[in-house]
């Protein structure tokens, strides 16, 4: 039980945090009921910048989810072009965070992130197709020892306006680690080699860290799924 309630907080939030009591504090003493409201809007704060220990699937073949949310899309589409890798469509896994998830961002998998770009734009609902081409976003590409080059994408949404990355190109990574946060609402987006079909399905809700989305090793058809 402490483990659910005495989560960790990301450091990034401490100041979102502070800022947040400090209001609530001075709508205290302004007027007692608005105090309230506050102590609860710093308690989401809390509540928001979480940053919970995951146990991640070992696996030199296994792409693990990078953030937790819903697959809001698994479409065919080209990869952001400042990562140079070609204009042939890939599949696209969307994953859509709402303002109750957690925000942290975790590696796909190990390998040296090969490439890093950030992009300045919009800033239309995360939920929305054209948000991947038109919204501010932060691109990453790693590759692994064998050779294999995965992308994700971290795309603000229509509340998050920072979206942070930790790591440098010529980082090294592991499959799982911790490597940005975007604050209040977004999107990460991941590009599947050609060939890998998608082990999650639109609608499925994602852990970042644990979900594995797909296998490289296995090549099939897609998976189906149904509500029950």
């Amino acid at each position: 039980m402490l483990k659910i309630v005495l989560v960790p907080i990301n450091k990034a939030g401490y100041p979102f945090i502070a800022i947040f009591a400090a209001i609530a504090v001075i709508l205290y003493i302004w007027w007692e009921p608005a105090g309230m409201l506050g102590a609860l809007l710093t308690a989401w704060c809390v509540y928001f910048f979480r940053d919970p220990d995951r146990i991640t699937p070992i696996g030199d073949k296994l792409v693990i989810c990078p953030a937790d949310g819903v697959v809001q899309s698994v479409v065919k589409a080209a990869p952001p072009p400042e990562l140079d890798m070609g204009s042939d469509p890939m599949t696209r896994v969307a994953v859509f965070m709402n303002v109750f998830n957690v925000h942290v961002n975790r590696s796909p998998i190990t390998g040296i992130v090969s490439a890093k770009h950030y992009r300045p734009g919009r800033f239309f609902n995360a939920s929305l197709d054209k948000a991947s081409e038109f919204n501010e976003r932060m691109s990453l590409k790693v590759k692994a020892d064998d050779g294999t080059e995965i992308a994700f994408v971290q795309i603000a949404g229509l509340v998050a306006r920072r979206i942070l990355c930790y790591v440098d190109t010529g980082a090294p990574l592991r499959a799982g680690e911790r490597f940005g946060l975007i604050r209040f609402g977004s999107r990460v987006d991941i590009y599947l080699p050609d060939g890998v079909q998608p082990l999650v399905i639109e609608g499925q809700t994602t852990i970042a860290g644990e979900t594995v989305i797909a296998d490289l090793s296995r090549n099939g058809e897609p998976l189906k799924g149904e509500v029950r």
